[in-house]
């Protein structure tokens, strides 16, 4: 591949671009929506119709076909843990294993059966407002926005919400793994957290499946234990997925939406007085600031993207945060607007791959913040927020309010 003119040099862990991506993202909108990124060593898909259509494309997919997931390199033993839930994990599969394993769990993540979750989210609002200081400044991402998804997800799938704070460290260790130059110490760390996250699943699963409960663990162990569609890596695997994934984006689309909803001024509960306000604010709220900002995939025949055609085995990174930001896509792209006429945001992927926890992400965040506003309505930012050096998950590092 010739790189020339639509090469670029942009450290993702530049303070700047970290801070505000969505300058580069103009630029590339002007320049070229479809780009080599020299930092990463990977072709680039900026364009909202082009990152649409390719999330859509069965000649690309997920699963590395050639080797360990993630890029392999050479030695990658200290990776053993990490790679062996990885590679199991619905995420990282295509058809047919992908299909088995997305049925097995579809059924609790879909509109129908969230909505009854409602209450639930609701009464755990409530109750963390009431915990909230009444004087000074505090932070809202481990007071609020963190308390919600963790708890929903251990309880839906029937996980002890006691471990929480094991949970929360797995799955931070895990996460640093897709942090651009990640050191050495980085992928031992997220290794070791593998291994115990895997290791309390274990001994969680085998308890677990005498009780009888009536979770989403216990409806996986059944179908483990009939010996037909699920071994016993996969279970792990899938756990993991749904306890890392249940929450962490969730997350960090809670306190870039309060973030967002702060800047406007004024009265925020005039977002979030109808129901139907309230899931345009947070739709919105998803396309301005969204908390995953790059999905790789790997071309599995010859794929031409215009200025390039990749061939079987290299990979493309779908800029999703940019594509929600194309001016030729959405009208005043870096206005925030909610119930825009062109609301289109690719920010839970599209496709074969769509965030099955969409649903309940949307769900959690319209019903949260509507408690949160409606009863912290003079809530304002403390001190100016910073985001996390975690590009392409896209968070912050805190959410000071008073």
């Amino acid at each position: 591949m010739t790189t020339h003119q639509l090469s670029v040099s942009q450290d993702p862990r530049d303070p700047g671009f970290v801070q505000d991506p969505y300058r580069f993202y103009a630029e590339m909108h002007r320049a070229s929506p479809v780009f080599f990124w020299q930092d990463y060593g990977l072709w680039c898909v900026a364009g909202y119709d082009q990152v649409n259509a390719l999330l859509r494309d069965r000649r690309l997919g997920r699963e590395n076909r050639w080797g360990a997931p993630l890029n392999p390199v050479e030695g990658r033993g200290h990776l053993s843990d990490f790679d062996r839930i990885e590679s199991g994990s619905l995420l990282e599969r295509e058809p047919p294993a992908h299909t088995r394993l997305r049925t097995l769990v579809n059924r609790a993540f879909v509109s129908r059966s969230v909505e009854r979750l409602r209450p639930r989210i609701g009464a755990l609002a409530h109750d963390l407002v009431d915990a909230l200081p009444l004087g000074g400044s505090f932070d809202l991402l481990p007071s609020f926005a963190t308390p919600i998804p963790l708890t929903v997800i251990c309880e839906l799938l029937g996980v002890p919400v006691g471990r929480a704070a094991d949970l929360l460290a797995w799955s931070h260790a895990m996460c640093e793994m897709y942090v651009p130059h990640r050191s050495r110490a980085t992928e031992e760390r997220a290794n070791r957290a593998s291994a115990e996250f895997g290791a309390f699943l274990t001994a969680h699963i085998e308890e677990h499946r005498h009780t009888g409960a009536d979770d989403l663990l216990s409806a996986l162990i059944a179908v483990r234990d009939a010996g037909e569609k699920l071994s016993d890596a996969e279970l792990i695997s899938t756990c993991v997925l749904l306890l890392n994934a249940g929450h962490e984006a969730t997350v960090h689309q809670t306190g870039n939406a309060v973030k967002t909803i702060l800047d406007q001024g004024g009265d925020p509960r005039r977002f979030f007085a109808t129901p139907e306000l309230a899931a345009a604010s947070i739709e919105e709220a998803l396309r301005f600031d969204a908390p995953l900002h790059m999905f790789t995939r790997y071309a599995y025949e010859a794929v031409d993207l215009g200025p390039v055609t990749l061939k079987p085995g290299e990979q493309v990174a779908l800029l999703l945060g940019a594509a929600n930001r194309d001016p030729s896509a959405f009208e005043a792209a870096d206005e925030f607007r909610p119930g825009r006429a062109d609301q289109k945001n690719v920010s839970f992927g599209a496709g074969l791959h769509f965030c099955i926890g969409a649903p309940l992400a949307r769900l959690e965040m319209q019903q949260s913040l509507s408690v949160l506003f409606d009863r912290r309505p003079d809530l304002a930012l403390a001190t100016a927020p910073r985001y996390r050096d975690s590009y392409h998950f896209h968070g912050l590092d805190s959410l000071m309010v008073r």
